[in-house]
C-alpha cells in the first residue's frame, strides 16, 4: 500500500468537522450541562435521570459516520492506477507461422500446419475488434498481412498458407524476428510477437532468448518429443537417401532452454487451454507496459457508497428528523463517479447518462450505449462499434478535433464513400502532420477509390483474372506515383488483385526472394 493516497485530500478536512458536530450535538443534548448553572450540585444528581443507562444508537452517531464515509469516498482514496480504456482492442499481435517442410508431420493431427491454422482462427475469435498481423518464415520470412481487425481477411489468408509456398531450405526463425520488429516498430501501443514453431534452430537461440525491447514474445511449440512422419502428398512421406521415412521431432530442449532464458514458450494442446494462454499474456503484456506510463489513477470511493446508503436507512426510522442529510452524503457519494459496473448496476438510477452509456459499453451493448451517451465523441464510437457508421459520421461532425476527424473517416469508408473518407484524413493530418495510422489509411483508402476511365490506360478486357499484368505506366502515365510502406503495399494488394491467395502468395513470396537476392551484394 506504498502508493495509497487521495485523489482529492481537501475533503478530509470535512472529517474533524463532523467530529465537531457530533461534540456539540452531544453536549447540548447532557441534561447536566444545562442545568449546572441553575440547580445545585448536590441537588441535581439526584433529580437527573441518567440516559447513559438506556443508550442506544441515535441519529447524530449515523449523521456523523455518514458525513465522514462521505467525505472518505469524496476525497477518492486510490492505490492503483487506471486502467486505459480499449487496452484489449489496442493490443496489436504478430503471428509468424513456420511453414517449413516439417510442418507438414503428421504427429499432431491432421498436421501441424493445419493444426496451427486452427489454433490462430480460435485466436481471432478470442480478439474481435482487435488488431493482428500474420507473417510466414522458413528459409526466408515474409509479411502476410499487416495488422488488421478483418477477421474475415486474416482468414482467407490463413487457410491459403502451405509448406510449398516456399522453397526448402534451411530454418531461418531470426529473420522472422527481425522482419516482426521493423512492422512493428511504429507502433505506439506494446505489442506482442507469437512464433508458432516446431522449433527454433540454434544459429536463432541467442536472437529470441535476448530479445528486449517494448514488444513481448512468445513461442508456441507445436508437435510431439515422439515425432512423425513428414506427408508429402495424399500417400507419399519425406524419406531420406536410404529410403527410410524421416521422422521430425519437436526439440523440447530447446524450448525448455528458451523458457528458461525468460521466454513465454507453451506447447500445443488438445483444448483451447494454449489459446487462452496467448490471449491472457497479450491483454497482460499491454496492461503492464501502459501501467508503466500511466498518470490516472483509479477513483476507489465508489467502494464505500454502498455503507453509506445503509446507514441512510436508518433515517426512515420513526422520529429520525435529518433525512435531508443522507440525500447530501449520497449526492456525495455519487459525485466521485461509479468506476466499476458492478457499482453502477446497484447505483444506476442516479448514474449520469454518459455514465449510464458508459456501463453499456463496457458490457458490450454498444447500440444501448450509443442511446445514452451526450458526449459526442462516445455516442460516436458506440454508433461505430454498433456498425450505425452513418449517424456515427453525424455524432464525429459535432466535434472539431482531429481525432473526431479521423473517425469519421473511418465511418465514410465502411460507408463506401472514399473520396469524402480522404477529405476528412487529410483534416486530421493537417493538425496532426506526423499520425502515421492516418497515413496509412489515408493511401490505403486512396486506392479503394474507382479510377476515372481513361481509354489510353485502360485494360484489356479479355485479361485473364489470374494474370497479373507488369508494364511501366506508373512511370509515364499522368498520375504518378504513390509512396508507401511495405505493409500498406501488400494489403493493398492483396484486396485488389483477382487471383487465389495461395498463388498469389508464393508469386509475392517468390518476388521478394528476388529482389533480396538482387540487393545482396
Amino acid at each position: 500500500m506504498e502508493t495509497f493516497h487521495f485523489l482529492r485530500p481537501a475533503w478530509l478536512l470535512v472529517l474533524p468537522a463532523a467530529l465537531l458536530l457530533a461534540w456539540i450535538v452531544a453536549r447540548r443534548e447532557d441534561v447536566r450541562s444545562r442545568w449546572r448553572g441553575i440547580i445545585a450540585p448536590h441537588l441535581l444528581e439526584h433529580l437527573v435521570v441518567d440516559p447513559r443507562a438506556r443508550w442506544h444508537i441515535r441519529p447524530v452517531y449515523a449523521t456523523v459516520v455518514a458525513i465522514m464515509l462521505g467525505a472518505i469516498a469524496a476525497a477518492g482514496p486510490t492505490w492503483r492506477h487506471e486502467r486505459p480504456p480499449f487496452a484489449e482492442d489496442k493490443a496489436p499481435l504478430a503471428i509468424a507461422i513456420d511453414i517449413s517442410q516439417t510442418m507438414d508431420a503428421i504427429d499432431v493431427s491432421p498436421t501441424r500446419l493445419e493444426r496451427a491454422k486452427l489454433k490462430v482462427h480460435d485466436l481471432l475469435a478470442l480478439r474481435p475488434g482487435a488488431r493482428t498481423a500474420l507473417f510466414v518464415y522458413s528459409g526466408s520470412a515474409h509479411l502476410v498481412l499487416p495488422l488488421t481487425d478483418d477477421r474475415a481477411l486474416l482468414g482467407t489468408y490463413l487457410d491459403a498458407l502451405a509448406t510449398s509456398l516456399l522453397p526448402p531450405g534451411a530454418k531461418d526463425t531470426g529473420q522472422a524476428l527481425r522482419l516482426v520488429e521493423k512492422n512493428l516498430a511504429s507502433e505506439e501501443v506494446p505489442g506482442t510477437i507469437l512464433f508458432i514453431t516446431d522449433g527454433v534452430e540454434p544459429a536463432s537461440f541467442d536472437a529470441l532468448a535476448h530479445h528486449s525491447g517494448k514488444d513481448s514474445l512468445m513461442v508456441l511449440g507445436i508437435g510431439t518429443e515422439q515425432g512423425g512422419p513428414v506427408r508429402t502428398g495424399p500417400d507419399a512421406f519425406l524419406e531420406d537417401a536410404t529410403g527410410r521415412r524421416v521422422f521430425a521431432r519437436l526439440d523440447v530442449e530447446a524450448l525448455q532452454r528458451l523458457k528458461r532464458a525468460g521466454v513465454e514458450v507453451a506447447t500445443v494442446t488438445a483444448d483451447d487451454a494454449d489459446v487462452k494462454w496467448i490471449q491472457h499474456n497479450v491483454q497482460t503484456h499491454l496492461a503492464q507496459r501502459q501501467a508503466e506510463t500511466a498518470t490516472r489513477w483509479e477513483d476507489e470511493g465508489w467502494g464505500l457508497v454502498p455503507l453509506i446508503v445503509l446507514l441512510s436507512v436508518f433515517w426512515f426510522r420513526r422520529g429520525w428528523t435529518v433525512r435531508w442529510v443522507s440525500v447530501w452524503v449520497l449526492a456525495v457519494g455519487l459525485g466521485t463517479g461509479p468506476s466499476n459496473t458492478q457499482a453502477a448496476d446497484l447505483l444506476s438510477p442516479w448514474l449520469s447518462p454518459d455514465q449510464q452509456g458508459r456501463l453499456f459499453f463496457e458490457r458490450g451493448d454498444f447500440a444501448q450505449a450509443a442511446a445514452h451517451f451526450t458526449d459526442p465523441m462516445w455516442k460516436g464510437v458506440a454508433l461505430y462499434r454498433a456498425g450505425k457508421f452513418t449517424p456515427a459520421v453525424e455524432a464525429f461532425a459535432r466535434v472539431d478535433t482531429p481525432e473526431s476527424d479521423y473517425d469519421q473517416g473511418n465511418a465514410l469508408a465502411h460507408l463506401g464513400k472514399y473520396p469524402e473518407a480522404v477529405k476528412s484524413y487529410q483534416q486530421a493530418l493537417k493538425e496532426r502532420p506526423d499520425w502515421e495510422e492516418a497515413k496509412r489509411n489515408l493511401a490505403l483508402v486512396k486506392t479503394l477509390i474507382p479510377p476515372k476511365k481513361d481509354d489510353d490506360y485502360g485494360e484489356a478486357p479479355d485479361l485473364p483474372p489470374d494474370q497479373i499484368k507488369f508494364d511501366d505506366l506508373g512511370k509515364k502515365g499522368k498520375l504518378g506515383t504513390t509512396e508507401l510502406n511495405a505493409a500498406q503495399t501488400a494489403e493493398m494488394w492483396m484486396r485488389n488483385i483477382q487471383t487465389s491467395p495461395a498463388q498469389m502468395l508464393a508469386r509475392k513470396f517468390a518476388l521478394e526472394n528476388q529482389q533480396r537476392q538482387e540487393a545482396t551484394p
